[in-house]
């Protein structure tokens, strides 16, 4: 599955990190290939399903939200992730392959075989199908719905400025399963709570494609960051603004108490100090701020699991 090419570090990963460290070096491409030596993606994900787990807590008077959700949601995150970066670098590997920072990656630098890395994608799938029927049958139905968006996601930037909405559709998409698992329906709280996280992402991950900008303006593919330019300060001030009043809606619609939000002004203070300290000339800042947002979604979190243990 992998050829037999000394073991390249990639560009982009952080350094020291616990892939290149410690993992057995047959395993480091696979693993780096999941995005293993950069977790962020993951928490990213796991933050929405995580939010509704703990919002349905609060609206059905649970002290907690459901550890075996949260559980569940964990190990799906890390498996999804892994495996939509696999598919992500499957599609995209010819424009990695012009990229400074992705050329060396494991499909464009020849570490991972495309017929490897479908069989690692295969494998990861399975584990994330694995995850998927242990949920209720409502929320089984809302996880299938995913897959057509999760899908097109790699598609989007040859035909559009705005792969990072459709990257929200996808991350934010567990808004609405910890609510479907826990009530076997879907209400207004829990679309708000898609909302509010999509407007998050559209914004984190604008931060994160300034990186990228020139990278993708030779290449020719869109996003957000070259479409908002210079603008992108306010821009950002506004979906990030968008975010924080739906987060307080869908928390009023799901009769939270004030912990829930000052859960919501934390995170609220969070994005804007992400806003003011933004300056998209300077791409490790950029990153910096990206990565930051797993505080971001841990504090929202964190607010409403204590209103949960406050009624307790």
């Amino acid at each position: 599955m992998t050829d037999a090419l000394p073991d390249q570090i990639v560009a982009d990963a952080v350094p020291r990190n616990w892939v290149d460290a410690v993992a057995p070096r047959a395993w480091r491409p696979y693993l780096r290939l999941a995005r293993a030596d950069r977790p962020i993606g993951a928490w990213l994900l796991f933050w929405p399903c995580a939010w509704s787990a703990a919002l349905s807590a609060v609206a059905s008077g649970a002290p907690y939200p459901s550890l075996l959700l949260i559980a569940l949601f964990a190990i799906g995150a890390i498996a999804m992730r892994g495996a939509g970066c696999t598919y992500n670098d499957l599609v995209d590997r010819d424009i990695d392959a012009k990229v400074a920072r992705t050329r060396s990656r494991p499909l464009p630098s020849g570490q991972v075989t495309p017929r490897g890395a479908a069989i690692f994608l295969a494998a990861l799938l399975a584990i994330g199908f694995a995850v998927l029927i242990s949920l209720p049958p409502f929320a089984i139905l809302i996880g299938i719905c995913s897959v057509l968006p999760v899908a097109l996601y790699p598609f989007m930037k040859r035909v559009t400025w705005w792969p990072q909405a459709m990257l929200g559709v996808c991350f934010g998409w567990g808004a609405l399963m910890g609510w479907g698992a826990t009530f076997g329906r879907l209400d207004a709280a829990p679309l708000a709570l898609f909302a509010a996280a999509l407007l998050w992402i559209i914004g984190y991950d604008t931060i994160y494609a300034h990186q990228d900008k020139e990278d993708d303006a030779l290449v020719g593919v869109g996003s957000t960051a070259l479409l908002f330019g210079e603008r992108t300060q306010p821009i950002l001030a506004g979906f990030y603004a968008g975010s924080v009043a739906l987060l307080a809606l869908a928390t009023s619609l799901a009769g939270g108490g004030v912990l829930s939000f000052a859960g919501v002004a934390a995170f609220a203070a969070h994005c804007a100090w992400q806003t003011v300290r933004l300056d998209i000339a300077d791409p490790a800042l950029c990153l910096r701020l990206f990565k930051s947002n797993r505080d971001a979604g841990a504090l929202f979190f964190a607010g409403l699991c204590a209103d949960c243990l406050l009624r307790l």
